[in-house]
C-alpha cells in the first residue's frame, strides 16, 4: 500500500473467530496430542483476511481466555477452546498483527476504544469492526462499519437506523427497552421494537422519556402501559443499558503505527506450522517481514 493511499483499519473480534474456528474447521492435533484445530482454522481465516489488498492495518482483540489450559475433558468445548487461545495468540505474533488481550473488560470495549480513537484521524478513510456482536453496532458511524465476516455483510450507520429505527448510540437504550436474549436482557414488559424506536427517536435516552403518557409527542400505541412498565422498571432499564453501553477508554496502544501490517515472520511461522500443521499455507502469505514495504 502506497503511503498516500487512504487507510482503512481492520479490527478482528479474535475470541468469536476462534469460537467460529473451533466449530467449523476440522479437530487436529500435534505430534504430542494436542488439539489444535481451532488455532489452525485461525491461521486460515487471517491469512485470508490479510490477502485482502486494503488490509494495511490490523489488530485482534481477545477476551481473558488464558486461565483454564488443561485438555483433560474430551466433550468440553470450553476447555478445548481456551486451549488454543495460546496458540492463536502465536499465530497473531507469526504473523505479525497486533492484538490485545483484554483482562480487566472485554474485547467489546477494547473494539469499540480501537474505533472511536482511529476514525477521527484525517488519514483513515475506514474502520471495519470484523464480529457479528450485535452490541458492536453502536459503534456504527461516519467512518466505521460491522462486517460479518460469515455473511460478508457490511453494516452502515444508515443501514442501523433503518433497521433500529434509532442512530448507533442509542441501540443500549433500545435493547434495554426490548431486550436482548443473545446478552440475557429481558427487557422491559410491553416494549416492542417500534415502540421503542419511535420514543427514543424522539426524546434521545431512557432517562428522557416522559414517565407520564400525557406529556408524550409522539403517537404511539398503548402509551400508558409502556410508560407505566417503564416507570415500574425504570431502574432496570437505565442499568441494563449501562451494561450494554460499551466501553471507548481502554489503555490501548491505538496509534495506526501500533496496528501497520508489515508482513509476517517467515521463520517463525515456519515453525509453529511445522508444530501444529497448516505449512500448506505459507505460499498464500502475500508479505513477508523481510520484503519491500
Amino acid at each position: 500500500m502506497a503511503a498516500e493511499d487512504p487507510v482503512r483499519v481492520y479490527l478482528i473480534d479474535g475470541t468469536f473467530e476462534l469460537f467460529r474456528c473451533f466449530h467449523g474447521a476440522p479437530r487436529a492435533r500435534t505430534e504430542d496430542g494436542r488439539e489444535v484445530g481451532a488455532a489452525r482454522g485461525f491461521l486460515f481465516t487471517m491469512i485470508k483476511l490479510l490477502r485482502r489488498p486494503d488490509a494495511g492495518h490490523v489488530a485482534v482483540a481477545f477476551d481473558a481466555m488464558a486461565g483454564r489450559t488443561r485438555v483433560d475433558r474430551e466433550n468440553d468445548a470450553s476447555t478445548l477452546i481456551r486451549s488454543q487461545y495460546l496458540p492463536a495468540t502465536d499465530v497473531l505474533r507469526a504473523l505479525g498483527v497486533a492484538h490485545w488481550p483484554i483482562l480487566r473488560a472485554q474485547a467489546d470495549d477494547a473494539l469499540a476504544t480501537a474505533a472511536a480513537r482511529f476514525a477521527p484521524l484525517s488519514e483513515v478513510e475506514r474502520v471495519i469492526i470484523a464480529t457479528t456482536d450485535k452490541d458492536l453496532l453502536q459503534c456504527a458511524g461516519p467512518k466505521v462499519e460491522v462486517w460479518d465476516r460469515i455473511r460478508d455483510r457490511h453494516t452502515t450507520m444508515e443501514e442501523v437506523q433503518k433497521r433500529f429505527g434509532v442512530r448507533p448510540a442509542l441501540l443500549p437504550d433500545l435493547f434495554a427497552l426490548v431486550g436482548d436474549p443473545s446478552d440475557g436482557m429481558p427487557g422491559i414488559p410491553k416494549w416492542g421494537l417500534k415502540a421503542a424506536g419511535a420514543v427514543l427517536a424522539r426524546y434521545g435516552s431512557i432517562e428522557n422519556i416522559p414517565l407520564d403518557a400525557e406529556q408524550w409527542d409522539v403517537p404511539v400505541r398503548g402509551a400508558q402501559g409502556l410508560v407505566a412498565s417503564l416507570r415500574t422498571h425504570h431502574r432496570e432499564a437505565v442499568l441494563m443499558r449501562d451494561l450494554l453501553r460499551l466501553r471507548t477508554d481502554l489503555l490501548l496502544p491505538t496509534t495506526l503505527d501500533a496496528v501497520a501490517w508489515r508482513g509476517a515472520d517467515r521463520r517463525a511461522l515456519t515453525e509453529l506450522t511445522a508444530w501444529m500443521g497448516g505449512s500448506e499455507m505459507l505460499e498464500k502469505i502475500p508479505r513477508w517481514r523481510s520484503d519491500p514495504s
